[in-house]
């Protein structure tokens, strides 16, 4: 099995005191789920909360856009952040070495 961990990062199983890798890829893992909670929350609640009354004024297809933002927009947009958050986790554990697959590649 290669070895694909940054050339700082010790061996998972190290002793607590080699911390560094470890607390980089916690640092990473936090800036991905601040920055997409804060898009989600921009949606949700800024989009279909405070704004909808100036967004109710634009109509796509029928629907006034505010509405839209409120009932669906939310939950379309936090699906698309699932999705984003689990190929940027993958890369990342890839990118550390701590990625969850086997010898073949598959998942465990």
């Amino acid at each position: 099995m290669v070895d694909d961990r940054p050339a700082t990062a010790p061996d998972p199983g190290s002793p607590p005191g080699a911390n560094g890798w470890r607390q980089e890829y916690w640092k990473k893992n936090l800036r991905l789920m601040v920055v997409l909670l804060s898009i989600w929350f921009v949606v949700s609640f800024v989009c279909g909360i405070l704004l909808i009354e100036q967004l109710n004024k634009i109509v796509i297809a029928g629907f006034p856009l505010g509405l839209w933002f409120a009932q669906q927009g939310a939950i379309y947009t936090f699906i698309i952040l699932i999705l984003v958050y689990t190929l940027r986790m993958d890369r990342l554990d890839d990118e550390y070495g701590v990625a969850e697959r086997d010898e073949e590649g598959k998942r465990l």
